[in-house]
């Protein structure tokens, strides 16, 4: 039974109270929430999509942030023309450890510009940037590790392209 006489209303507490107490500890939840945030966020991810079965994240392809370009290949080849700047360019570029070079070969889209041994200009345009890549490597411009090797068609060039990964792992 509820006791609705005077002194039951006198002992009873008041409806701002309770609104009070609920508030704080939903701040108080906000804050132990912000707190579990401050774990390594991969990691918290992680297990996130292990409890959830979800697929593992893709890694996601550096911002870029500049480039450079590398032309001058003869028609059909993938030899190295002059590149003195451009491992100028890659060793200034590496020196921030959050960036990676992507270098894009590219083969010209006339007929001439093929790999002699194939005919492919998918292959050449690969070569090229393999060329150019070496290069950075035996050069000392940038690790092994931090270049991303692409192919495209367009001129008889490699573009280089600094970009901004993060920090590393």
């Amino acid at each position: 039974m509820i006791d609705i006489s005077e002194e039951g209303a006198r002992n009873a507490r008041p409806v701002w109270l309770t609104t009070l107490a609920d508030l704080g500890l939903l701040l108080m939840g906000f804050f132990v929430f912000l707190q579990a945030t401050q774990a390594e966020p991969r990691l918290l991810a992680s297990g996130f999509r292990a409890a959830f079965d979800a697929p593992a994240a893709e890694p996601r392809p550096a911002m870029p942030v500049a480039a450079a370009i590398l032309e001058g290949f003869p028609p059909g080849s993938a030899v190295l023309p002059p590149a003195a700047h451009v491992v100028a360019w890659a060793r200034e570029a590496a020196r921030d450890p959050r960036t990676r070079i992507t270098v894009t070969g590219e083969a010209g889209r006339d007929a001439a510009d093929r790999d002699l041994a194939t005919g492919s200009a998918a292959i050449l345009a690969a070569d090229r940037a393999r060329a150019v890549a070496a290069l950075l490597v035996r050069g000392g411009a940038v690790a092994p590790d931090r270049i991303e090797i692409a192919a495209a068609d367009g001129r008889r060039r490699a573009v280089l392209t600094l970009g901004y990964a993060g920090v590393p792992q």
